[in-house]
């Protein structure tokens, strides 16, 4: 028998504010509004089955650090060239998340440029006022 602890709200809450800001502060900057469209309809960044993702406290860890660190290494390689060091950790964080059933179909290549100018109904507003 083996005992283990449940991922907590908290994390649970925090994993889709991550989903939430890849495809808010992310995608944008990089694809268009018909292509992330897409990307919702196919699911990327959901589970794809319950089988993988048991929302275990481990697992949820293995998620959050996964997803954190995606974003820190696309966010980096907007202002630095990619290097073999961006690539091995993008794949590495990639396949944790295939190992719970999140689908991210991309290499870092895809993100190594970014759009002219990210207009997109994605993107937050920088303010809440309106004119």
């Amino acid at each position: 028998m083996k005992i283990v602890t449940a991922s907590t709200p908290e994390q649970e809450n925090f994993i889709q504010e991550l989903v939430n800001y890849m495809y808010t502060e992310v995608f944008p900057y990089y694809f268009s509004d018909s292509y992330i469209k897409e990307l919702e309809e196919l699911n990327v960044l959901k589970p794809t089955s319950d089988d993988l993702y048991n929302g275990t406290l481990k697992e949820a860890f293995q998620l959050i650090s996964g997803m954190q660190a995606l974003i820190c290494v696309i966010e980096s390689v907007r202002t630095e060239e990619v290097t073999d060091y961006h690539r091995e950790i993008f794949d590495k964080n990639i396949m944790i998340l295939k190992e719970y059933g999140y689908k991210f179909p991309f290499s870092i290549d895809h993100f190594s440029t970014l759009r002219q100018e990210p207009i997109s109904s994605y993107l937050r507003p920088t303010s809440s006022y309106l004119m």
